[in-house]
């Protein structure tokens, strides 16, 4: 191995390092208490260099969203190849995050509080866009290879309702007291089915007022829509 090699490995296991301690104190303290004094001691490096790698905590959780989606990634591809019908592939992809992110579900009780867009770490925020549109591009891989028959107004919005259904259940999941979480298991058992046939049943010539409201009410969330004066006046 070369010096640029031995080098470039004692960085990344430095940053690696630095991210796990870091990751350990959110877990202990929560995201708002811990410091980077304490992540750079915990980590056994000096503050300037906790800085060098992360310039602040907020870089710190990016780096714990990017390294999910790698880790998560093949793992889902997986899921997928392995599965055919609708309920069956989004039953898969959702246990597979469930069971990933089990050791750090008290982490994602603390960044839970970080939901406004406008904050950096929310799943909503222009900074974590990339992330959420990946996943996003999943649940349409799900539906596309399920050969699941959905009217055209709908699908091309589904996906992302899909991943909001996921982003419900995660938060139900994260603030769940039951015992190993057992009343959320019992949630997505039902809510699925529920929503599955909702899909199935959408081509109903009965279901097209229903579908319009569901796309306008996405068109409002997402500030496609326009506001007409009369409602700008409410």
């Amino acid at each position: 191995m070369s010096p640029k090699e031995k080098a470039i490995r004692k960085s990344e296991a430095t940053r690696a390092r630095i991210l796990e301690a870091a990751l350990s104190l959110f877990r202990k303290r929560g995201f708002e208490n811990a410091t980077m004094r304490d992540i750079a001691k915990e980590a056994g490096v000096a503050l300037g260099a906790a800085y060098y790698y992360f310039h602040s905590k907020e870089a710190l959780v990016m780096a714990f969203y990017e390294r999910t989606q790698i880790e998560l990634s093949p793992r889902l591809e997986e899921a997928l190849a392995k599965t055919h019908g609708l309920e069956e592939r989004l039953r898969a992809m959702l246990e597979i995050k469930l069971a990933y992110f089990a050791p750090n579900r008290k982490l994602m009780g603390a960044l839970s509080a970080h939901i406004d867009p406008q904050h950096p770490l929310s799943p909503f925020s222009e900074a974590t866009r990339a992330i959420r549109e990946q996943d996003i591009q999943l649940f349409e891989r799900a539906l596309q290879d399920s050969k699941t028959r959905v009217p055209e107004d709908l699908r091309i919005h589904l996906p992302r309702l899909l991943w909001l259904y996921q982003m419900g259940l995660l938060l139900f999941w994260i603030y769940d007291r039951s015992p190993q979480q057992k009343r959320t298991t019992l949630l997505f058992s039902k809510t699925l089915s529920i929503v599955v046939k909702l899909i199935q049943f959408s081509g109903f010539p009965l279901l097209r007022p229903v579908r319009k409201l569901v796309t306008d009410l996405l068109a409002i969330i997402y500030g496609e829509g326009e506001l007409t004066v009369a409602e700008e006046t409410l």
